[in-house]
């Protein structure tokens, strides 16, 4: 009998588990759990490095509780797993995370409980995959002592306008009764409305292909940049142009990174070769985004050699690290490429985000970020990200930071046309 007034524990605290964690948390009793000690301390003291939590919530819910002790999730009713699904440097799937928290979850699960899977992942993956886990490190027989669901994350980082609150919720279960379980579970807390799947590989592939479409989408207009340059018009002028028209999708060329859009596709394409088919038109508009960070580079330093300005030794600032604007997440940010091409040039590289963890930059990317850049010293700028303070500098702020005749090559279309050299 599943209980009316479950005791929730949700599995990883990062981006999407502690907002989960903060919404439940204001209704029924809730335990956060990560396997990071140091994550767990700073969420007691209110601190959330993530900056999507503030601290009046981490500290004032009497239902919301931390821990890095595994005893401490025993016997709770519903357990929530929202641990990272990334890539291997070979682009395949890296189910560690998964196999971890499914591992983890043998230890501690009792009878009658329901885990509820978020992390995105390749249709099937909760049954062939993590469930079989659960059962081997449990005795527990699946859909007999304990149930399963399904229901996607759709988290978007630094976005305070889209919460887990108001973005509709996408529920599935492993039986018809557990899947009314979650569906009102999550409806609690869910004020835009709920939608149920009719199985769990339905939900898992509604996830995956959500990023997916996003991505191919982004592909086609990256490849048309690339086109346009190569003609000598502006895309974005093009762009705009063809926006006029009422269904014309309004996306721009750019860097293509994070946690979702640029990793979720190589888990469909997995398991699309798994079963004997390739997927030409992903893989197609992977290779484009996953070149657009060395085409930034190149198209300045062709610049830099048409101004006569020697590469090698050469002053670059970075005008932005994080995978998008106004948020600290250095996942999988796109922005690493530009700068690994330029090395290979031998550039005297300086990064600069204001929103960003220098210590993170350096653990995850071995990178010394700069904490002001220096004032006329630079031989080109680099704007990569579209943070606020970015676009609060103006052009005439920004061109103060490079020497006479500095190249300025904007990504991101924060500054007019008219005010850089060169742009997407």
């Amino acid at each position: 009998m599943l209980p009316s007034s479950p005791k929730i524990c949700i599995i990883g605290l990062g981006y999407v588990g502690l907002p989960l964690a903060a919404e439940f948390g204001k209704q029924i009793k809730t335990l956060g759990f990560d396997i990071h000690a140091a994550r767990i301390t700073a969420l007691q003291q209110g601190i959330d490095h993530t900056l999507e939590v503030d601290k009046e919530t981490l500290t004032q819910s009497k239902d919301l509780s931390f821990t890095s002790n595994e005893n401490d999730i025993k016997n709770y009713d519903v357990y929530i797993v929202t641990v990272p699904t990334p890539i291997t440097s070979a682009k395949q799937p890296d189910l560690t995370p998964l196999q971890k928290a499914s591992e983890l979850l043998g230890r501690v699960i009792s009878k009658n409980a329901v885990v509820v899977f978020e992390s995105t992942v390749f249709p099937g993956c909760t049954e062939e995959f993590c469930i079989p886990i659960i059962e081997r490190a449990s005795g527990l027989r699946f859909n007999r002592d304990f149930f399963a669901g399904y229901s996607p994350e759709r988290i978007n980082p630094g976005d305070k306008e889209h919460r887990v609150h108001n973005i509709t919720k996408v529920t599935s279960g492993s039986t018809p009764e557990v899947a009314d379980y979650v569906d009102a579970l999550y409806a609690r807390i869910v004020t835009a409305g709920t939608h149920k799947a009719s199985s769990i590989k339905v939900a898992e592939a509604a996830k995956v292909i959500e990023n997916t479409q996003r991505d191919i989408n982004i592909a086609l207009i990256n490849e048309l940049a690339l086109i346009f340059k190569r003609l000598d018009i502006d895309t974005l002028e093009v762009l705009e142009a063809a926006g006029t028209k009422w269904n014309f999708l309004p996306f721009r060329p750019g860097l293509v990174g994070g946690h979702c859009i640029s990793v979720d596709p190589y888990y469909l394409t997995y398991k699309a070769q798994q079963v004997g088919y390739n997927p030409e038109v992903i893989l197609a508009g992977r290779r484009i985004n996953d070149g657009m960070g060395a085409f930034v580079a190149e198209s300045v330093v062709k610049m830099m050699t048409q101004r006569r300005v020697h590469v090698v030794g050469s002053r670059v600032l970075i005008m932005g690290l994080a995978f998008k604007e106004n948020c600290p997440d250095l996942r999988n940010t796109r922005v690493v490429d530009i700068i690994n091409e330029l090395n290979t040039y031998h550039a005297e590289i300086d990064v600069y985000d204001p929103w960003v963890d220098p210590g993170q930059a350096a653990e995850e990317y071995n990178l010394n970020m700069v904490n002001e850049p220096a004032i006329g010293q630079y031989d080109a700028i680099i704007l990569c990200v579209g943070h606020t303070q970015f676009r609060a500098m103006g052009a005439q702020q920004i061109r103060a930071l490079g020497k006479p005749g500095a190249v300025v090559f904007d990504v991101k279309h924060i500054l007019p046309k008219t005010e850089v050299d060169g742009r997407l």
